[in-house]
């Protein structure tokens, strides 16, 4: 039997246990109902979205203020809960990204409290000062120099346009070191995606705006042999494996694609515009029901310190002849590689494929066997064409091998699948497939000591 002063021993102590879990439960709720949107989501929403979801950018949405968040308040918590916004597609398991653009566990859980309290605004004076954009409407200030198309493109209101490419002078008198470009879309509705490379002075004579159509000339193995036209079926895929357009096969300057930053380099790194180089627009462009123009042009920021480094962009792609990918094939793969031939560093990556594209990784294969994955893409997304920065520049020895995979789902299954009984082959169009593992890097031999750079007169 307990003696009496035990019992009340016992029964104090459970009463203040109770007490103390009555108090912890009041603070908590006291504490998430205390989650505003001024005081806490606003800042999240700052730091991580207004960047696109503000007045004149690509996001259907502004997210800027509390009357614009408040309508898609649950929209909002399904899609950080789920980790499907800010959009981030590398498995976190592989490398460390600068630009990654995943929200913490702490601020997911506030936007998933704040919701589920009400979506409270609070008190706007503990609203923290919006952050500020160019008012150029360029990321980096005021450009050196625009290039843009020297005609528009005139877009039907429907049917599929072939890509269409531009050739656009530079009339640099000198060599230019390109730090930063940035590019703007005429009319952002039909633009699907821009890539502009450099063609260096003699590379042959341009076909006139518009009229380097390389798709029409796409290898296909069903044709019936003709030893010539398979001769230029084989030099326009080839053309087309390093960037289209008989282009400088590591010539990409700059790129646009939902999701896409722009160029952004160190100092002492800049990419390379000869004197006297044209560059060439590639544009896909995609019908909305109404017909449209578009004009699109490219910033360019010159460096304005010492360049040392030369950033050079590899597509390491699969060859478009052998590419094909039966009807029904749920889990096609498809290798492409690159082995370097110097020391060097790599900077960025981004993978690239259209709607049956699964999943990509990078791996590089070290000259004594050993093998290391640098990015993962487990659940590639089309719709977002991201460019994975890495923190710290990877040391590639010479002799080294890129090794990219993919995996492409070609079934019923696949929702964003156009037509799973149909072959699929290498092609321009979206209802076709590509396979180019992108990547930035520098050699480690050269010192290029390049002056600064001024302005364009």
């Amino acid at each position: 039997m307990l003696k009496a002063s035990s019992r009340r021993f016992i029964f104090s102590l459970a009463a203040a246990i109770a007490f103390v879990a009555i108090a912890v439960s009041f603070s908590s709720r006291q504490s998430a109902s205390a989650v505003t949107f001024s005081k806490d989501v606003a800042p999240i929403l700052y730091a991580n979205c207004v960047s696109c979801h503000r007045k004149g950018e690509m996001a259907p949405m502004a997210l800027m203020s509390y009357k614009d968040v408040r309508p898609w308040a649950k929209s909002i918590r399904e899609k950080v809960v789920g980790q499907e916004m800010p959009p981030w597609f590398a498995d976190p398991n592989h490398g460390q990204f600068k630009n990654d653009s995943r929200m913490t566990a702490q601020q997911i859980e506030t936007i998933r409290t704040w919701v589920d309290t009400g979506a409270k605004e609070g008190d706007p004076k503990d609203l923290p000062a919006a952050p500020k954009f160019p008012t150029t409407g360029w990321k980096f200030g005021e450009p050196d120099v625009v290039l843009s198309m020297s005609e528009a493109a005139e877009i039907p209101a429907d049917g599929t346009v072939p890509y269409k490419y531009y050739a656009v002078p530079t009339n640099f008198d000198e060599d230019k070191y390109i730090q930063y470009a940035e590019i703007k879309r005429g009319a952002p509705t039909v633009v699907h995606h821009v890539i502009i490379s450099v063609r260096e002075p003699g590379m042959g004579p341009l076909p006139a705006a518009g009229e380097i159509k390389l798709g029409a000339q796409r290898f296909n193995p069903e044709q019936a042999r003709d030893p010539q036209r398979e001769a230029q079926q084989n030099q326009a895929a080839t053309q087309q494996r390093r960037g289209g357009a008989g282009n400088n096969p590591d010539g990409m300057l700059v790129g646009w694609a939902p999701g896409m930053s722009p160029l952004s380099l160190d100092p002492g790194q800049a990419k390379l515009v000869k004197k006297g180089s044209v560059l060439v627009f590639q544009m896909h462009y995609t019908t909305t029901g109404d017909a449209a123009k578009d004009q699109t042009g490219v910033a360019l920021w010159f460096s304005k310190g010492p360049v040392e480094k030369r950033v050079i962009t590899k597509g390491v792609t699969v060859d478009p002849r052998s590419f094909t990918i039966p009807a029904g094939d749920a889990n096609y793969e498809a290798r492409s590689t690159f082995t370097f031939t110097e020391d060097a560093h790599i900077h960025m990556f981004m993978p690239h494929m259209h709607v049956r594209g699964k999943d990509f990784e990078y791996k590089i294969v070290y000259p004594d066997g050993t093998s290391k994955i640098l990015l993962r893409v487990p659940k590639y997304d089309f719709n977002w064409q991201l460019t994975y920065f890495v923190k710290e520049a990877i040391a590639v020895p010479k002799g080294s091998r890129i090794d990219c995979v993919a995996h492409f789902d070609n079934s019923a299954n696949n929702k964003y699948n156009p037509d799973p009984t149909q072959v699929v082959r290498w092609g321009d169009q979206t209802w076709e497939e590509m396979m180019i593992g992108w990547i930035d890097y520098t050699l480690d031999g050269q010192h290029i000591k390049a002056g600064t750079q001024t302005a364009l007169k």
